[in-house]
């Protein structure tokens, strides 16, 4: 599948998997917008994808503080201001927060996880609706977790983290909703901890994917190209995995 004619939004994506959906789509031809929550975060992917030898036209690199809701407005501007309609939105960003005493995290911390997962997921969503409901084939991806599914007791994150993947999984449920009718897709993942190897390495194309090995970023990517890739009349709303292995990423 080739994207050269998509033109896709990933927040968070200045390093760990957010940095390998931002290379992946660009690697397979799409125009990509990729946030970090410094603009030298994003900058740095930005040069990597430029370094693979991706137009540099079509690579842009913005900040976005997504507990931030001005931040949130000036990247959907600044995306707004390069062009006319988004195709694809990734909801990737979210703090992940260890721990499973609730009294291991600090207000602080509570507060931003809540912010960056919940509440940034439903602005930064809301900021660029605009720009989706202008293409032809709008579609908005959310990496939920496990986390976010009813009765899921299997990792070792704080409670305001599943906290703020259960708010996630409730918003785009009812998203998914309301807004078919206008035919905007929306397609959560919901995958256990899972092994995120580096595009650049040679580990991205000899990782193990047995049966009895963990999940890997390449089947996520895999799944989403695969969702976005269907005919406008297949709505794929949720992907969910069985847990194997040990815990790896979040």
């Amino acid at each position: 599948m080739t994207l050269e004619h998509h033109r896709v939004v990933i927040t968070a994506a200045g390093r760990d998997f957010g940095r390998t959906l931002a290379l992946s789509f660009a690697a397979r031809g799409a125009e990509v917008h990729l946030s970090a929550r410094t603009e030298e975060a994003a900058q740095r992917v930005r040069e990597e994808i430029i370094a693979q030898g991706h137009d540099a036209a079509r690579i842009h690199a913005h900040a976005c503080d997504l507990t931030d809701p001005a931040s949130v407005r000036a990247f959907a501007g600044a995306v707004a201001a390069r062009a006319e309609h988004v195709d694809v939105l990734v909801n990737n960003g979210s703090r992940y927060q260890h721990g499973t005493d609730l009294l291991s995290a600090s207000d602080a911390d509570v507060v931003d996880t809540l912010a960056s997962g919940a509440t940034g997921t439903v602005l930064v969503t809301k900021a660029f609706l605009p720009l989706l409901l202008k293409s032809a084939k709008p579609d908005i991806v959310t990496m939920v977790s496990g986390c976010g599914e009813a009765g899921n007791h299997r990792s070792d994150a704080h409670d305001a983290f599943y906290a703020a993947k259960s708010a996630q999984a409730g918003f785009t449920e009812s998203l998914s909703r309301r807004l078919r009718g206008q035919g905007v897709r929306v397609i959560s993942l919901y995958p256990p901890d899972f092994a995120n190897h580096d595009p650049l390495s040679p580990a991205w194309e000899n990782a193990p994917r047995t049966a009895q090995d963990p999940l890997t970023a390449q089947s996520l990517v895999d799944c989403v190209f695969f969702a976005i890739g269907q005919p406008r009349d297949c709505f794929i709303k949720s992907f969910y995995f069985e847990q194997t292995g040990t815990e790896l990423t979040h």
